[in-house]
């Protein structure tokens, strides 16, 4: 497991993957200003304040919630950007470690998007479930990790194998497998917890299960959409 994780943290940088890494990035930093600025200008709508200091302090403390917002909305904002292009990179690692003949099929596009907001909004969860149990000590990071590699093994083991079988084999795989995929899932979610480099989790998600998928899993007769 230890040799596919560094096989896909290595393929993440390669010119494929960085393609889609700077796509993404720069969508989200456009789609983060976007909100910024609209909740920036709902503030400035809804208050009317005449006192000058209070109006001062009003734009600190909105500047200041508007910066920590964004902050959370980071990674699932990010997450959501990178599962539109999750399917394409699923299909570059394919193509490094299966025959020809095996490549799996692109799932259809409603359901790509749907996978992608179901990511972002479980994203958005877990982040703000983390933010609150920073408050107890001794718990956060624990209840991070242990959250976050259960949602994450489930959601990018789910895309790499949809590509090659319906979801109740898929299911039926991850019954088979729980503690495998489940260890694969807390290596993602080591990464998610690291600023920064948390932006690259989708795409060393997708690398990685995608070879964790081709090991345990038996060959499926023809790729299937789900």
């Amino acid at each position: 497991m230890l040799d596919d994780a560094l096989a896909a943290f290595r393929q993440i940088f390669a010119p494929p993957f960085r393609a889609v890494f700077i796509k993404t990035l720069g969508l989200t930093i456009l789609l983060l200003a976007l909100i910024g600025f609209g909740l920036d200008r709902l503030v400035l709508h809804f208050v009317d304040v005449q006192t000058p200091w209070v109006a001062t302090l009003l734009s600190i403390i909105t500047g200041l919630g508007l910066f920590i917002g964004l902050a959370f909305l980071l990674a699932p904002t990010s997450s959501l950007v990178a599962g539109l292009f999750l399917d394409e990179l699923a299909e570059i690692v394919e193509r490094e470690i299966y025959p020809p003949d095996r490549i799996g099929r692109a799932l259809p596009a409603g359901y790509a998007i749907w996978l992608a907001l179901r990511f972002a909004l479980l994203s958005a969860l877990v982040n703000l479930i983390a933010l609150m149990l920073l408050l107890v000590p001794g718990v956060n990071a624990i209840a991070f990790l242990v959250a976050n590699a259960y949602l994450l093994s489930r959601e990018f083991f789910e895309l790499a194998a949809l590509r090659y079988r319906p979801l109740q084999d898929v299911r039926a795989i991850r019954r088979r497998h729980p503690v495998r995929i489940f260890l694969a899932g807390l290596l993602i979610a080591a990464l998610l917890a690291v600023p920064i480099l948390n932006l690259l989790t989708p795409l060393f998600g997708t690398a990685f299960m995608v070879r964790v998928h081709k090991r345990i899993a038996p060959p499926a007769p023809l790729p299937v959409p789900a």
